[in-house]
């Protein structure tokens, strides 16, 4: 019998030694790998979307990433950012090494009818594999909590080995332990990919010097210097095009569906994708101050509801404690012991300890991706008690640059004309009025006019000199300023310009007034829609608005909003909030950011639209990364999908206990019955928490590998410098 002892010890042993073997060899593998990866054997991923915008279902890509869960290959697919941490490690060795014992349990509980060692020896394992549970229950003990979980689960593991089912203890412990590893792996991947989405900086990047491009460490970039990133590559940076055009995947900040076209002067985000073009960039920020990285460290932090969600899950399995603990007692009195091991096996609730922060992750994921940012996670259940919403006017129900919607001709020179000058003068200018005044001559197509001369005040005007004509170009106080007379006329324009809350903007000839244009702020394109879906869900609408009251009226009148507040200085806003929440409102605030902060702290729900840029400093719960309404409505339709669910989860936790206990006094279910109940429960939530993953999974990406690798000493390297193209 010692001798029989002794091989199954030396076997157990040797098959520990072999798995922690592996997973050094696979560890250090992986450093290695990371360690050579350079330029040419690394490959970029694209996601594309067909012409029609769906996303189709790719069985492969669902295969892998189910393989990466519960793979222990899962770290070469990670980027350093998401590494696990030491404690994290640990954790999973820990796992795998009960998973280990749990086996050797099934095993030595399988051979006991052939000696009673074999027996005793199991029951020490499992013992042995329960004693953290044995730690907690004593802890809630001491703290004079005396109806748990973990009391049930200790009751039944004793009750089970004392009523002879010894090898259904065994099997229960290691079927338990292989779905507490795959629910970690689970977890652990979905917070990993849901940083990496915004955390994927490439390690090294192509940095110009002297007409020549060195690669140089990411760590190494400062601002000021110049970036090249050709096609196919991830952009490393912050900064602004210094030469070159592109165009750009950059949903991954934004949430935009198509990719944009980048050229000289426009702005690029690190970790957004080169899908063709080559560009040199100016750096602004690199590393943890990109925009990126801060939105990694904000989601790192939205992740922390889930132990908000852990607590909750328990506290809705301890409710269920007493009952069970009841009924348990009443089936042991009428149908005996086995019966009522049965009963304990049906865990009311126990499984929402887990569900709970797997739908949390798996929905932040998804929202993300789309680009909308959850700061907050509490917001995903309390969306869905908003039942007003506060739009600020401007900003958020009207886009940033206005549009020239009227031009009075003062004296002999038609509407064409005037439109060509003023656009000839205010052509290379970027602010938001004189962009409206040139996208207006642009679709009349307008040729304009050559400047001979031109000479721009700040805060004033334009004064350009156009086929020997001196133009001036600006408000009413810059014509005075220069001594040309505005006739009479003007008044009743600059009246309707007050009360309607629109600009003027003047323009003279030789010291004449010829003309003024009327510059009305655009609602968004999509804001009717919007408003016509919140209607939908019977959510009242109010605008807010620092407007004078007739402008703030229209707009409310042209959108279908009945309430409205005029003449709202900043401060006071919050004000308003607040009312509308003492009045039993549960209100969400919709701002343009920053210019909004006290408004959006006294909301119950707060969404800024200042898109991904100002993330960091923004006191917002939600970020809408485009800068638009466009995603609000898939906002309120993902939140509503989580709690379905949610919903759906707490169900399978109940269902197959409720079914096992009726079972046990109907069609006089055993312990076996009762086992599978509970795990096909476990597996049909789990199975509903990562569907949503499976409904919104991309398509599976396309490789585009750098052509440039070169052969030194039979290995296949990266030249470390290259010339400038």
């Amino acid at each position: 019998m010692l001798i029989e002892l002794t091989l199954i010890g030396i076997a157990g042993a040797t098959f520990f030694m072999r798995k922690r073997n592996k997973d050094q060899l696979s560890v250090k593998t992986s450093e290695q790998s990371d360690s050579v990866n350079t330029r040419s054997n690394s490959s970029e991923t694209l996601y594309l979307e067909n012409s029609a915008g769906k996303k189709n279902f790719s069985l492969t890509k669902l295969f892998k990433d189910v393989k990466s869960v519960v793979s222990d290959d899962e770290r070469q697919q990670l980027t350093k950012s998401a590494d696990l941490s030491t404690g994290m490690r640990k954790e999973q060795e820990n796992v795998n090494q009960n998973i280990i014992l749990s086996a050797g349990a099934v095993t030595t509980a399988l051979l006991g009818s052939i000696s009673p060692l074999f027996s005793i020896l199991s029951v020490t394992m499992i013992m042995y594999l329960a004693r953290d549970l044995y730690k907690f229950i004593w802890r809630d003990i001491k703290s004079k909590r005396f109806f748990s979980l973990f009391m049930i689960n200790g009751i039944l593991i004793v009750g089970m080995i004392v009523d002879g089912h010894l090898i259904l203890a065994a099997v229960g412990g290691l079927v338990g332990r292989f779905f507490v590893k795959i629910i970690n792996k689970t977890e652990d991947h979905s917070k990993k990919q849901l940083v990496s989405v915004f955390g994927n900086h490439p390690p090294k990047a192509w940095l110009e010097k002297d007409g020549v491009e060195i690669e140089v460490d990411i760590t190494a970039i400062q601002p000021g210097d110049v970036v090249v990133v050709n096609t196919g590559e991830i952009i490393p940076v912050d900064g602004s095009i210094k030469k070159g055009d592109a165009t750009i995947d950059q949903h991954i900040l934004t949430g935009e569906s198509q990719p944009v076209e980048k050229a000289t002067g426009d702005k690029v985000f690190a970790a957004t994708l080169m899908l063709s073009g080559s560009i040199h960039i100016c750096v602004e920020t690199a590393g943890e101050e990109t925009v990126a990285a801060k939105i990694a460290k904000v989601l790192e932090n939205a992740q922390n509801y889930k132990d908000t969600l852990v607590i909750r899950g328990q506290e809705i399995a301890d409710k269920f404690v007493p009952f069970e603990l009841g009924i348990t007692g009443t089936t042991w009195i009428l149908k005996g012991s086995g019966p009522a091991l049965t009963v304990m096996w049906s865990a009311l609730g126990a499984n929402m300890i887990s569900l709970g922060p797997l739908t949390v992750l798996s929905y932040l994921q998804i929202l993300s991706r789309n680009g909308i940012l959850i700061k907050d996670g509490r917001v995903l259940e309390s969306i869905r008690q908003v039942d007003t919403v506060v739009f600020d006017k401007t900003g958020t129900l009207t886009m940033e640059q206005p549009e020239v919607t009227q031009i009075h001709c003062i004296a002999d020179y038609d509407e064409d004309t005037l439109l060509g000058y003023a656009a000839a003068a205010e052509y290379r200018h970027t602010h938001p009025i004189a962009r409206a005044i040139v996208d207006k001559s642009e679709s009349k197509d307008i040729n304009l006019p050559d400047l001979d001369e031109a000479d721009y005040e700040v805060g004033y005007g334009i004064k350009v000199r156009i086929n020997g004509d001196r133009i001036f170009i600006g408000s009413a106080r810059f014509m005075s300023r220069e001594g040309i007379e505005l006739p009479e006329i003007t008044m009743d324009i600059q009246n309707k310009a007050e009360s309607e809350g629109f600009s003027l903007i003047y323009i003279s000839i030789n010291n004449q007034l010829k003309g003024i244009f009327e510059i009305h702020p655009t609602i968004r394109p999509e804001a009717a829609e919007i408003i016509q879906y919140l209607k939908q869900r019977n959510i009242k609408l109010y605008i807010v608005s620092g407007d004078h009251e007739e402008p703030t009226r229209c707009m409310a009148e042209a959108l279908g909003i009945d309430n409205y507040f005029a003449e709202v200085l900043p401060e006071n806003k919050a004000d308003l909030v607040k009312g509308l929440s003492k009045e039993g409102r549960f209100v969400c605030f919709i701002g343009d950011g920053i210019n909004d902060a006290i408004a959006l702290k006294s909301a119950q729900v707060s969404i800024s639209l200042k898109g991904a840029s100002t993330v960091a400093v923004d006191t917002a719960q939600i970020v809408l990364m485009d800068g638009s309404l466009n995603h609000l409505k898939q906002l309120f339709e993902l939140v509503d999908q989580f709690e379905n669910t949610m919903s759906t989860n707490f169900k399978a936790t109940i269902v197959p206990g409720v079914i096992c206990i009726g079972g046990v006094y109907l069609f006089n279910f055993g312990l076996l019955t009762g086992m599978v109940l509970y795990y096909l429960g476990t597996v049909v939530g789990v199975s509903n928490t990562l569907w949503p993953l499976v409904k919104y999974q991309k398509d599976e990406p396309i490789e585009i590998e750098d052509k440039r690798p070169c052969e030194v000493d039979g290995f296949v390297k990266t030249t470390s410098i290259r010339t400038k193209r």
